[in-house]
Parts: structure tokens; sequence; C-alpha cells
């Protein structure tokens, strides 16, 4: 069962990692008329959470798949833990203000997603 939830982890917080890149021109385009620069720095925040989120998604899996001791699984599992968890604090004062619900939804896959991963390493 513990990998089972590990695995439900992992799929959410790589497919939400690529749902953040398939739209990402939309995305920028939807600020309208920023400078360049602006345009730039949007693009590349967009895309390292992507990348992000698809790199966590991916490191589960493999640790999951992998044999290996227990020991390092935990220590991996928890900086996984960590990381999806201060990229929700980061939301929830960011993108949560906002009023388009993937950004409000940022912060539940991401708590929800290290949680899964985390109580099903201990199962």
């Amino acid at each position: 069962m513990g990998e089972i939830l590990q695995f439900i982890g992992a799929g959410l917080t790589l497919g939400w990692g690529m749902s953040h890149l398939l739209p990402t021109r939309n995305v920028v385009k939807g600020f309208g008329d920023i400078s360049a620069d602006n345009r730039h720095i949007i693009t590349m925040e967009w895309i390292v959470e992507g990348v992000t989120l698809i790199f966590l998604g991916i490191l589960t899996g493999a640790i999951l798949l992998l044999d290996g001791p227990q020991d390092f699984k935990l220590v991996m599992y928890w900086l996984i833990f960590v990381m999806l968890n201060a990229l929700s604090i980061i939301s929830l004062f960011t993108g949560f203000k906002i009023k388009f619900l993937p950004y409000k939804l940022c912060p539940v896959i991401f708590t929800t997603s290290s949680l899964l991963i985390l109580i099903g390493a201990y199962q």
C-alpha cells in the first residue's frame, strides 16, 4: 500500500509539472503587454517550477524502483517532502492570492503529493 501511495504522489507531482510546461506560452501572453525582460522572467519561473516538479516526481519513482538502503530512501523522501512543502509555502504567499484556479491548486497538490510520498515511505 505504501508504494501505491508513493507512486500516486510521484505521478501527481510529475503530472502537475508537465501541466506547467505545456501552457507556458499562453500563461506569459496572459500578462498582456509587458517588457521583454518581464516576459523572460515569467517564462523562466514557469519552466523552472515545471521542471522541478517533474524532477521530484521522477526522483520519487526512481527511488521506489531502485534497490537501495532503507535509510537512504527515507532521507530522500524527507528531502522531497521538504522541497514540495517549500514550493507549497511559496505558492501560498504568491499564486494563492491570484483569482486563477490553477494557481490556487498548487499548494494543495504540492502538500498532498508530499504527504502521499512520506506516508507511503512508512507503510
